[in-house]
């Protein structure tokens, strides 16, 4: 009989009202600040006021032919972005997210890949050349025709098929770890 009482359409409105009254009395009488709302009328966005300034978001953007040469972009995320033939040699990319994302024929020569989620991703035709890739994350990734000679992939997580693929092109040394490619990858 108590359910039928807040079946009708007035009484849960009148109920949801009184609720609403009771929780906004309690939180006066405990000296609750009401939430701020971020003040964007001077064109600041969201991203501007983020915890994490320093973290960029390209996540689902086409970023293809762009420069990222040389740029810090670390915890930057990609996922799901399109980046066909961009240029991020140099680039400081420790700890991205690129899963899902499209990078075919981008330039990641001497770049630091290391700690990158790019699980899924399409890295076919990239330069690898002397690119860190310590413990990424790459399962369901392609690297067909990939070059990779000086890449250090130590610790990384491949899939068996693209780490076979691979270690038939792996050759060269990392200049910055002293790795050899081929050890590893553990071929």
């Amino acid at each position: 009989m108590a359910a039928n009482r807040l079946e009708s359409p007035s009484a849960k409105r009148r109920f949801t009202s009184l609720f609403c009254s009771l929780l906004v009395l309690i939180g006066s009488w405990l000296g609750a600040n009401p939430a701020a709302a971020l003040d964007t009328s001077a064109g600041v966005g969201m991203q501007d006021k983020a915890l994490f300034q320093e973290r960029v978001d390209y996540t689902l953007t086409n970023q293809s032919e762009v420069d990222f040469h040389g740029q810090a972009l670390t915890n930057t995320s990609f996922a799901g972005a399109t980046a066909r033939g961009a240029n991020f040699s140099g680039a400081d990319l420790h700890g991205a997210i690129f899963t899902q994302g499209s990078f075919s024929d981008a330039d990641f020569s001497d770049a630091d890949l290391s700690d990158v989620l790019m699980d899924r991703a399409d890295f076919t035709g990239t330069n690898l050349t002397n690119a860190l890739l310590n413990g990424v994350i790459a399962s369901g990734s392609s690297f067909a025709g990939a070059s990779i000679e000086g890449a250090d992939f130590s610790d990384a997580l491949l899939d068996r098929d693209d780490l076979v693929r691979l270690c038939r092109d792996a050759d060269g040394v990392n200049p910055t770890t002293g790795m050899a490619t081929r050890d590893s990858l553990g071929c």
